[in-house]
């Protein structure tokens, strides 16, 4: 089916041109595939263009001459047979609209987004499938320990695509492994997906913490307890739990958590030395998927009756105005436990 494409001649779009979509479409036109680049802003499209550089999103970085920069959703998608999208999760479901129409029934969906919805509580691959009614077996998803610039930059980065076909699995591997940037396969979408949205918001604990100078014992013990919570949601969902082991698991967490690149530890930082939220976000022209992937995994969890209590803290500090130190204090003296939960 899909995946016995042949991944040398494959015709590829990507959807997004954030700093994220843009790195991933120069790899793979570096590669020799003729991109054709799907931009929200004309602005951006003008810049590709004109200078090869997207000085928006990703500065500093010259592009191949293989990625072609539209606004036009038909020409990108059209007769491809491979689709990379990598949207804000929060406009996951309006792309998918668009694309939906152009789409062919033989095309591998990937993602490459990092978010869970608000409203369904559906993963991004979750939203797609709705969408677009294509088989879960022609979806794939794209994460791992993976910051846009120092791919950019060609630094060894290793990453995991994870799809219910391994065909699929395997076709999307060999159409992005490279030298410096290595791909594992695996068939635990629901897993990938929940270890890559639910880190951002772990990576705002941490980057509060920081934010209030309280040092590196608290930075590691709030990245091994926001991993238990992690699996837990996993665990419930039906993942398995060995993938938050894996790349798309402590391997994002600790890169969100620790990275200087990483604008969700930023935000936290920012919330910890006292800024409010609404001047954080109006200073940022790029998305901190956390903070509203916090809302869908609070109320998620809720439902699910899952124990995530930083996560909860961190709804309330992002949504309720309770002082980030108050947040600290409820967290150490909750009722006292043994470590490792049953499964």
């Amino acid at each position: 089916m899909n995946g016995q494409v042949n991944a040398n001649d494959i015709k590829i779009g990507v959807v997004g041109a954030g700093s994220w979509g843009t790195s991933l479409a120069n790899l793979l036109a570096l590669k020799g595939y003729k991109i054709d680049l799907w931009v929200f802003e004309k602005e951006v499209k003008d810049q590709i263009e004109a200078y090869r550089e997207n000085k928006m999103f990703l500065p500093g970085f010259v592009l191949s001459d293989n990625v072609f920069p539209s606004n036009d959703m038909a020409r990108v998608v059209n007769g491809k047979e491979l689709v990379l999208i990598v949207v804000p999760s929060h406009v996951m479901r309006e792309t998918a609209h668009k694309i939906t129409a152009h789409l062919s029934n033989k095309t591998i969906v990937v993602s490459a987004s990092k978010g869970i919805e608000n409203k369904t509580h559906l993963t991004m691959t979750g939203v797609l499938h709705e969408v677009l009614a294509i088989p879960e077996n022609a979806l794939a998803v794209l994460s791992g320990p993976s910051f846009a610039r120092e791919v950019a930059k060609k630094f060894p980065t290793v990453v995991t695509v994870a799809s219910k076909d391994p065909q699929v699995a395997t076709t999307v591997q060999h159409v992005f492994a490279t030298d410096y940037f290595r791909v594992y396969t695996s068939d635990d979408v629901i897993g990938v997906e929940l270890g890559s949205a639910v880190k951002n918001i772990i990576a705002i604990a941490a980057g509060i913490t920081d934010g209030l100078g309280l040092g590196l014992n608290t930075r590691a013990a709030l990245i091994t307890r926001g991993l238990v919570e992690i699996r837990r949601l996993g665990v419930k969902l039906g993942a398995n739990p060995r993938t938050f082991t894996g790349l798309a698991g402590v391997g994002d967490l600790v890169l969100t958590c620790t990275g200087d690149l990483s604008r969700n530890h930023t935000l936290g930082e920012k919330i910890g030395a006292g800024m409010q939220l609404k001047d954080i976000l109006s200073e940022m022209h790029m998305v901190a998927e956390g903070v509203k992937t916090a809302k869908s995994v609070y109320n998620l969890s809720r439902k699910l009756g899952v124990e995530m209590p930083i996560v909860h803290e961190v709804y309330h500090v992002l949504y309720e105005n309770v002082a980030p130190i108050e947040a600290v204090r409820r967290l150490m003296t909750r009722d006292l436990k043994e470590e490792l939960d049953e499964q």
